[in-house]
This record gives structure tokens, sequence and C-alpha cells, in this order.
């Protein structure tokens, strides 16, 4: 299929001669390059840091906590928000 692309000026030249120092026709090379850029996985959007409230409770860790367990401790902050 044809189509017609805007590049600079600089662009182009670095690319024709790209193509020709790899003896290649300039449709493979922009080729390549699209395709390349296509399948690049593209970094998700940015999420916020989570912000951690430390609980403290007088005397020491709640009795129901189990800090040695990091599912079970994830599972009583949701539990105890």
């Amino acid at each position: 299929m044809k189509t017609t692309v805007d590049l600079p000026d600089d662009l182009l030249i670095a690319a024709k001669k790209r193509a020709a120092e790899t003896r290649r026709p300039l449709r493979s090379l922009i080729e390549e390059g699209l395709r390349m850029r296509l399948e690049a996985r593209e970094p998700g959007p940015r999420r916020s840091k989570k912000r951690l409230r430390w609980l403290t409770v007088a005397g020491g860790l709640p009795p129901d906590l189990d800090m040695s367990d990091r599912v079970k401790m994830h599972d009583w902050l949701r539990r105890n928000r």
C-alpha cells in the first residue's frame, strides 16, 4: 500500500544514508523501524506511590496481626482500615 508521510529533511537524509550504507531500500528501513516501534512495549501509565499508614497500639502489635506472613499481614491491614 502506498502512503505519503511528511518527514523532517534531516531525518530523511539520515535514513537515506543508512539505507545506502546497508544496501537496503529506504522502504525496508522505514518498515523495519515502524515494526520495531509498534512491537515495543510502551510503559504503562505512572502509578502513584501508595503511602503506608503505620498503626501503633499501646503495648506492641495487635494480637491477631501476624508480621511473619506478608499475605496475612496485608489481609489484616485491609480488614482493619
